[in-house]
């Protein structure tokens, strides 16, 4: 080869690498794209989407906060139902009997059979009182017929007028199965409100970890993407070195390998783009939304990046007075408050003052009997059902009765059993709640912590990327003077690709952080640290039954006072 020829060739090279090579980068600062570019496929409506309009989405549409919504209500049904224990309860009875008996006494006189015949009615009117109290007040009347002419009144109208109240004394005075219902009912509303709130932290927490996903794979595939390109137009400067000369065929191979990796890349980047689609759309939209799964979001808000300064003292604070796991523990402990109280109660002795007081009236045909036997009908008095009535409201035959029963077993009973053994379920519960306190510490120092670290993470990110810029700059120059290859600046280019994501994962990250320190203050990021032992209506009523004990569990966390 000529002089000559070898100049053109040098001459040629340094003009294709210098059309291969980028302008030199400057340093920026980081931008997230929010969309694809391009048109959307056929189908595919796009909507314009904010992390405030995703929020305010999920609070309307989300599947799992409609269906803690049905909670509260059904708890108010329940407490509805408790007090149903106090509604009054009327009952009304019609009766008609008839009865032939063969006579077996002289007093029957001459007849062979006896025929007695009765119509009654009835009214009971039942309540009980939230003091522990019950009463009853019945009236009935009744006509009979007899052919027995010893019968003084034939036909027979009677009339009765009943009242009755039971008192507790001891057990069942303070509080009683249906009380104790009533309110564990309201607690467990209370208890329902607190998840639905938990529900909806939750919810929100995981809209905008979702919405900055989204952000992440949308700017990742654009990363990656730009990779590709790299590898591609590598692949072109390789192939034509090799046409000159100055690369071997080889070489081809390596350039290609590289182009199928980084396909493969923005294969996988775009794939991720659908997954997070997919779950900020289940997230905030319901399914019986048209075009549901043909819904593309355009988001319109960049990862800000506002380093803010972390108070923990008054973050563990706040987390420990409002987090609804800490919430639920408490309304637990008061629920079980309330078992214990009925516990203790039911091995009180069992006293009840009685009272009851009655009034009679008596009417019908009235027989009037002489001298001598058998004696002879001499007269008669017709009293009708008016005259009944009147002995019962002028008082006129009263009958009353005072009592106090009195019970109460030997020996050890169920009631003491489920006592001490609901007493030390308790002890129990408050060391676990202590150790939740603990846990929800941790958790809150935890995500602080991880607010710091990524803050810092992005500071080096962004020195590592600046740095990047600076030798993918060094790196051209060098190659444009011919004291590098394309292999370096190419290398600097992908460094420097990697280094913007790094920024980028860095920076979301850090509002991620953000979003999950002022969500672990109201709720637990996991579902739930541990579990409280929640005592239940069988291991504290079951001192009148004699039943076993049933214990569940709840997410929670703070202690309360428990009952002596």
């Amino acid at each position: 080869m000529s002089q000559h020829s070898a100049f053109d060739l040098r001459i040629l090279c340094v003009l294709l690498a210098c059309r291969l090579v980028p302008a030199p980068v400057s340093a920026q600062s980081l931008t997230i794209p929010t969309a694809l570019s391009g048109q959307p496929p056929a189908g595919v409506s796009v909507r314009q989407l904010t992390v405030d309009d995703a929020v305010r989405l999920a609070l309307e549409q989300n599947l799992n906060i409609q269906v803690e919504r049905f909670n509260p209500l059904i708890s108010d049904l329940s407490i509805a139902q408790a007090r149903t224990a106090w509604t009054p309860a009327v009952s009304t009875t019609l009766t008609t009997t008839g009865r032939d008996s063969p006579a077996n006494s002289f007093l029957s006189g001459a007849q062979d059979k006896l025929t007695n015949g009765q119509f009654s009615t009835g009214v009971t009117f039942g309540q009980a009182f939230p003091w522990g109290g019950s009463t009853a007040l019945s009236w009935d009347s009744s006509r009979s017929t007899s052919n027995n002419v010893f019968s003084s009144f034939n036909p027979t109208l009677q009339s009765n007028l009943a009242f009755q109240y039971v008192q507790p004394l001891l057990r069942n005075f303070k509080i009683d199965s249906a009380r104790q219902q009533l309110l564990v009912t309201r607690k467990n509303r209370e208890i329902s409100d607190v998840d639905l709130r938990q529900t909806v932290v939750s919810t929100v927490r995981n809209v905008k970890n979702t919405y900055w996903d989204l952000a992440y794979s949308l700017a990742s595939v654009a990363v990656q993407e730009q990779s590709l390109e790299l590898a591609r137009q590598s692949a072109r400067d390789t192939r034509s070195r090799v046409e000159i000369g100055t690369m071997a065929p080889i070489d081809i191979v390596a350039a290609d390998a590289e182009v199928a990796a980084r396909e493969e890349a923005v294969i996988v980047a775009e794939g991720a783009i659908d997954q997070a689609q997919d779950r900020l759309r289940s997230l905030i939209l319901d399914p019986r939304t048209p075009d549901f799964w043909n819904v593309r979001f355009e988001l319109t808000d960049v990862a800000p990046l506002q380093v803010q300064l972390i108070n923990l003292d008054a973050a563990v604070q706040n987390a420990l007075s409002i987090r609804t796991d800490l919430q639920q523990a408490r309304k637990t402990l008061e629920s079980n408050d309330i078992q214990l109280l009925y516990a203790r109660n039911q091995t009180l002795p069992d006293v009840n003052l009685e009272v009851n007081y009655g009034l009679t009236g008596l009417g019908g045909r009235q027989f009037l009997f002489g001298q001598g036997f058998p004696p002879n009908i001499i007269g008669q008095i017709d009293r009708g059902f008016g005259s009944v009535l009147g002995d019962l409201f002028a008082n006129n035959f009263p009958n009353w009765s005072l009592a106090v029963r009195l019970g109460y077993p030997i020996g050890f009973t169920p009631a003491e059993a489920n006592l001490a053994r609901a007493r030390l379920q308790y002890t129990q519960s408050q060391t676990q709640i202590r150790n939740l306190e603990l846990q929800v510490t941790t958790q809150v120092r935890d995500a602080a912590r991880q607010v710091n670290t990524n803050a810092k993470r992005v500071e080096t990110t962004r020195a590592a990327r600046e740095l990047n810029e600076r030798r993918l700059e060094a790196e051209q120059k060098k190659f444009t003077a011919g004291t590098s290859t394309s292999f370096f600046v190419f290398q600097a280019q992908r460094d420097l690709s990697q280094a913007r994501n790094n920024e980028l994962q860095a920076t979301l990250d850090y509002n991620k952080s953000l979003v999950d320190f002022e969500t672990v203050q109201e709720t637990s990021l996991g579902g739930g640290s541990g579990s409280v032992t929640v005592l239940t209506s069988g291991s504290t009523a079951a001192g009148a039954s004699g039943t076993g004990t049933a214990t569940t569990t709840t997410p929670s966390a703070q202690g309360a006072q428990g009952p002596p």
